[in-house]
């Protein structure tokens, strides 16, 4: 079943039918309960038949809940923060990450932070190299449940994080700096390892960058991310974590203002952003 968020409230389809859920139902009611998935099919089977919404209509499918996120969790994303960090001799701990057993998990954004379909995400005005991080996100309840899966980009300011790894929140965490959706795929399903993610950026109407990967890529199981991440942490509402990504481009590659960012996950959809510069 898929899962979205509209101005009018929540909406959840299957392949046979859509509908408006009851005016209860919320994100943050469904991530806190017992047993989400029977709650969503109550809401379901009570709720009103309506057409498919609009792309423009769905906002980020989020309410209460934090975002974190994984790092070097594909070989790709090791290579490139250790050619960000060369320079300043910092490489070597991002080796001493993808080898060791525990993960590195960083917190990303608080909801307000987040941005939904169509809507805008930022790069920095302090940093000279930007770029998005398309990711496997995971949607999971406060009792440390997975429930589903949605598409994330992490938008990452490489220049300031090369600098210095202490200079990672920095990097990470500012105005519009993650996008979700465009929806929530609730299942209790792992995404099998042959499913593609692909990364398409457009610059004044033309692509300038492409490139994909397979979840298989990803070196650390998803439930060994989520049990680092639930170790002596709770999350009363529920929280998304992301899994890192596989696609980087290269180093000579920035965002610019006006850039289209569309991310794909098979089995998921497409999430498409354009990029904002500056303070909101």
């Amino acid at each position: 079943m898929r899962l979205a968020k509209t101005s009018s409230g929540l909406v959840a389809w299957t392949s046979a039918e859509h509908r408006a859920l009851p005016g209860e139902a919320g994100i943050d009611e469904l991530l806190t309960a017992d047993d989400p998935s029977r709650l969503l099919q109550a809401w379901f089977d009570r709720g009103t038949p309506s057409p498919p919404a609009s792309m423009e209509s769905l906002l980020a499918p989020i309410e209460s809940q934090e975002v974190w996120a994984a790092g070097v969790t594909y070989s790709r994303s090791r290579t490139a923060r250790v050619e960000e960090s060369h320079e300043v001799g910092a490489d070597r701990f991002y080796d001493l990450v993808y080898e060791a057993d525990r993960p590195e998990l960083f917190f990303k954004a608080t909801p307000n932070r987040v941005v939904g379909p169509g809507a805008g995400v930022r790069i920095r005005v302090d940093s000279s190299w930007n770029v998005p991080e398309p990711e496997l996100t995971m949607v999971i309840s406060a009792h440390g449940q997975v429930i589903g899966y949605t598409i994330g980009n992490d938008m990452s300011s490489r220049s300031i994080e090369g600098e210095n790894p202490l200079y990672l929140p920095q990097a990470k965490l500012y105005a519009q700096c993650a996008a979700l959706g465009p929806w929530l795929w609730i299942t209790p399903r792992v995404p099998h390892g042959d499913t593609a993610i692909s990364l398409t950026i457009s610059r004044a109407g033309s692509t300038v960058f492409e490139g994909a990967t397979r979840i298989g890529e990803i070196v650390r199981p998803l439930d060994e991310l989520l049990e680092y991440l639930f170790r002596d942490n709770e999350f009363l509402n529920g929280v998304f974590l992301m899994t890192g990504t596989g696609i980087v481009p290269d180093d000579d590659f920035t965002l610019f203002e006006g850039d289209e960012i569309a991310i794909t996950i098979d089995g998921i959809g497409t999430l498409t952003n354009h990029v904002l510069l500056g303070p909101g």
